[in-house]
């Protein structure tokens, strides 16, 4: 008799990250530290209802469990969580520390920030420090500024990513989206750090800010540019909506002048029909028409139709170079047309643009059918 085939294998989601076998695990880290700890209501409180959370309420339910089954005071408790912490083998899991910080000490923050300053080396406190920038502004980015200067990226990092206006997944910080002034001195002092991990944060909180004052942070971080590579670096990601967006100031910190000089022969999408799941190929031949070497930012952007047949324009980076006077070029991209958890592709007609420098100059099109 013929075997029947294996189960395919389950797709990995994020939010198993918490499953049973990590809240057993959890489970006998606090049980280990802690004589009073409440193990079956832990178990039962994670557990139960646990395939119907999506990963943030896991992580949150950890530490709401943690707080009902821990014994003592919460400055007991967090001590508690100190001694476990360094045991956590994935970092994305230890967020719940700073979870448990924000929600069960919030008013205390002479004990709150220290723990966020420890815990967010086993797991980002981006979110949790947020609820603390909204309570008192001040107070908690003057806390965070000597942060800096600390001899852990995890923690530099947070005094970035913690204050970003626009964090995603995080609580929006209006008060610095509209006046983002207050987080200037943090990033200043990380603006040539030597980890990338938090130059990575600096610019995508620059990106952030320049969402809403452009202009403010064009004159901020152009003197940025001469500092040196790693500075270089945080500016040229950091203006990077700007960049998409044609902004001239931004076009000329990076070298890219705002009028491209180009002669285009060839901007073509192919096949003219696809189906979702396919691949479209995007070919581009073009030729300087500057007398000199000129900078180019070429992008191309793809006006995807929404459910109720309007289009939603989205730009994709192609590439930068620079070009000698007539010289030609040959581009060739492949893009898959599939569907993610933050797109959905309908059919229809879908225009695409070539943009340099942030200008428009060339479209082409494709028709994409769902089957």
């Amino acid at each position: 008799m013929a075997k029947s085939p294996p189960a395919p294998a389950s797709t990995f989601s994020m939010k198993d990250w918490f499953n049973a076998d990590r809240y057993h695990t959890i489970a006998d880290q606090l049980t280990a530290v802690d004589p009073g700890f409440d193990r079956k209501r832990f178990l039962q409180l994670t557990l139960d209802g646990l395939e119907s959370r999506e990963l943030m309420d896991r992580m949150r339910q950890t530490a709401r469990a943690a707080a009902l089954t821990l014994s003592g005071a919460v400055r007991k408790q967090i001590a508690t969580l100190r001694r476990i912490a360094p045991q956590t083998d994935h970092g994305f899991v230890g967020i719940w520390f700073a979870e448990f910080v924000a929600n069960e000490a919030l008013d205390q923050p002479d004990l709150a920030l220290p723990a966020l300053h420890f815990f967010t080396r086993y797991g980002s406190a981006e979110f949790a420090i947020r609820r603390f920038i909204v309570r008192d502004p001040g107070a908690t980015l003057a806390r965070m500024q000597p942060w800096t200067q600390d001899d852990n990226e995890h923690v530099r990092r947070l005094a970035s990513e913690g204050a970003r206006p626009r964090l995603p997944w995080g609580v929006r910080l209006d008060a610095l989206i509209a006046d983002p002034t207050p987080t200037r001195p943090i990033l200043e002092a990380l603006k040539a750090d030597s980890s990338l991990y938090v130059r990575k944060s600096v610019a995508n909180h620059l990106n952030d800010i320049a969402k809403d004052h452009a202009d403010y942070v064009v004159a901020w971080c152009a003197p940025w540019q001469s500092l040196g590579p790693d500075s270089a670096w945080i500016v040229r990601h950091g203006l990077r909506t700007l960049i998409k967006r044609g902004h001239p100031g931004a076009l000329k910190i990076v070298g890219a002048g705002a009028d491209a000089k180009v002669d285009i022969t060839t901007f073509a999408a192919t096949p003219t029909t696809v189906t979702l799941g396919g691949s479209l190929q995007i070919d581009l031949h073009l030729a300087s028409l500057a007398r000199g070497d000129q900078t180019l930012i070429i992008d191309y952007v793809v006006h995807y139709v929404k459910a109720s047949g309007k289009a939603s324009p989205k730009v994709f980076k192609w590439k930068q170079l620079s070009l000698k006077a007539s010289e030609r070029i040959t581009l060739r991209k492949h893009q898959t047309i599939r569907d993610f958890t933050t797109r959905r592709h309908h059919a229809g007609h879908h225009l695409v643009e070539l943009q340099i420098n942030g200008q428009r100059l060339a479209e082409t099109h494709f028709e994409l059918k769902l089957k």
